[in-house]
């Protein structure tokens, strides 16, 4: 009984992770509002998101499944691997952020448009994106420690799906989110376009949110399941 109350957390935590979302989501508003942000800033902001989402589930790989002292074997060789595969992913998009949407009054002194760090501090200098990164950082900081953590959803969370999981987020979004700008582009970065896009990032994240909470809630079920018939797997 107290196995399967941990698997799934309780609804306020999954509330206080959803509100954190939105509220970190709503952030960016204010750069379009206040600081005539245009589409360059936004893009980039989002595209550096990536990286926090590649961070933390890192962190979910290391800690997943702790009662199973056999997964650390895996965890050696499965943790290089996300590394250098979603590394390269977000390394060409942001290649492509750069080359679509850069600001070249930014990557003029950049031989490449290859986001290195030197190339991501000085946009995220002259863009002013350094706040709203932070924002987006604890949203996904606050979902780590309430749904994976508190949640329990680490106790059962399977080294394959977390491979896999980040893409499943962040490649529909990331596009999304990347056509939609060059329409807002094409509009000349009309604030109202620039909201809309917005409100289109804020709801596609909540729908990835909760798939992947949804995901996590029946891996632990099944794994469940397995233990109490005996399955060895």
């Amino acid at each position: 009984m107290t196995t399967a109350t941990t698997a799934e957390p309780p609804r306020d935590r999954a509330v206080a992770s959803t509100i954190a979302l939105v509220l970190a989501n709503l952030v960016p508003l204010i750069g379009v509002l206040a600081l005539g942000w245009k589409v360059f800033p936004l893009i980039f902001l989002y595209w550096l998101e990536n990286v926090v989402i590649g961070g933390f589930n890192v962190l979910k790989m290391l800690l997943a499944d702790p009662d199973r002292p056999n997964e650390w074997l895996a965890k050696l060789g499965m943790i290089p691997v996300f590394c250098l595969q979603f590394g390269i992913y977000t390394l060409m998009l942001g290649a492509v952020v750069f080359i679509v949407f850069g600001d070249g009054a930014v990557t003029a002194p950049f031989t490449s448009p290859m986001p290195t760090p030197a190339l991501v501090l000085a946009t995220v200098r002259a863009t002013g994106t350094g706040w709203t990164f932070i924002a987006l950082m604890l949203s996904h900081g606050v979902s780590f420690v309430m749904d994976y953590l508190m949640g329990g959803e680490y106790r059962h969370a399977e080294l394959r799906q977390l491979l896999s999981q980040p893409y499943e987020r962040v490649v529909i979004l990331q596009l999304a989110v990347m056509v939609g700008a060059y329409v807002v582009a094409e509009l000349h970065s009309a604030i109202p376009a620039l909201m809309v896009l917005v409100g289109c990032k804020i709801s596609a994240d909540l729908h990835a949110h909760r798939r992947e909470r949804q995901k996590l809630r029946v891996s632990s079920k099944g794994r469940m399941m397995a233990t109490v018939w005996g399955d060895p797997a």
